[in-house]
């Protein structure tokens, strides 16, 4: 890979896991690292805010076409990733309006403030295996046909979409990340793992009783996030663009999750901790994802290397740290 000292990086979802752990990686490889944010009443900084003194917060939003186009011609960015999305899959079922707005049409914006005002700009969209819903053939690669399942699922087809056209139209280096789902202590309490490892740290100290969910069934592809923040990296530092998966191979349960988790902290009946809420359910869901990242190895020399055991240790451990306590008094 190329060297990477004095490149600039503008970053959309900078506050979030994904874009924390990237700023981080880059700052390492010696970038200058831009986030952009959009100002809020009470500002959510707390997955950068051992960065802020290192990275520049620029102003915009991926609603406001301006605003996108000032923070590029201001940044000059050498590389773009677009991690900035309405992404609870429940939530755009809700909202499935603003998360077209945001997630598909945000996409396109940037893509054409960068097109118009830094068009040399390596660009990354982070697409997601939710693209695939209703899985067409198992695992799944960079030719598996799309079936999305939900408002989110359809949003992130139209900008992959989008980022593909830009690529071909206009001869941008446009390059997608098709991620299949991945976690860390940093995930939002709003996604079912983190949902799972802080409820039975709770649960574990005697601060609740049980975790409500809707399904345990589901079976998902589950991997590191900083592990896939480096797999952006390397699509955006290959001799030209293109599209990859992002995944370890392997499929899980949710109950073999909620199970490890429980497992960690040495309770053994954890059934009885849990509920299922039809509350949670969706109008439509993806049973089961499963990703072959083989081309991603072969020609970035990248591997997910944290399994689902780790992944849960990780996030339990800091679910229970993060309420006061040692794991270690708490793991068999």
């Amino acid at each position: 890979m190329a060297d990477s000292t004095g490149k600039r990086a503008l970053i959309t979802g900078v506050t979030g896991q994904d874009g924390s752990f990237l700023a981080e990686q880059l700052l390492a490889k010696g970038y200058e690292v831009y986030g952009l944010i959009r100002r809020l009443s009470t500002p959510n900084t707390r997955n950068i805010s051992h960065l802020l003194d290192r990275i520049h917060l620029v102003d915009g939003d991926l609603l406001d076409q301006a605003s996108l186009q000032t923070a590029v011609q201001a940044v000059e960015p050498d590389e773009v990733y677009n991690l900035a999305a309405q992404s609870f899959v429940g939530v755009s079922f809700t909202q499935p309006v603003v998360t077209a707005e945001v997630t598909a049409v945000g996409a396109l914006r940037l893509l054409e403030a960068v097109r118009t005002g830094a068009e040399d700009a390596h660009f990354f969209q982070a697409s997601s295996s939710e693209m695939f819903g209703k899985v067409q053939e198992s695992p799944q690669n960079e030719d598996t046909p799309f079936y999305p399942r939900s408002p989110y699922g359809v949003a992130k087809v139209y900008a992959y979409w989008a980022c593909v056209n830009y690529r071909e139209s206009y001869g941008m280096y446009a390059s997608n990340g098709v991620l299949f789902n991945h976690e860390s202590e940093r995930r939002g309490h709003e996604f079912v793992t983190r949902k799972i490892t802080d409820g039975v740290a709770r649960i574990k100290l005697g601060l609740a009783k049980k975790i409500a969910l809707g399904t345990l069934e589901t079976r998902r592809d589950w991997g590191y996030a900083p592990e896939y923040t480096d797999l952006m990296w390397r699509i955006l530092n290959a001799p030209t663009p293109g599209d990859y998966v992002g995944a370890t191979g392997e499929t899980h349960s949710v109950e073999e999750f909620v199970r490890l988790a429980f497992e960690r902290v040495g309770i053994t009946d954890w059934k009885s901790c849990v509920e299922l809420d039809p509350r949670f359910a969706r109008p439509a869901d993806v049973d089961h994802l499963c990703g072959d990242a083989r081309r991603a190895n072969e020609k970035l020399g990248w591997t997910a290397k944290t399994r689902l055991p780790e992944l849960v240790r990780i996030m339990v451990d800091r679910d229970l740290e993060l309420l006061g306590t040692s794991p270690r008094t708490h793991s068999n």
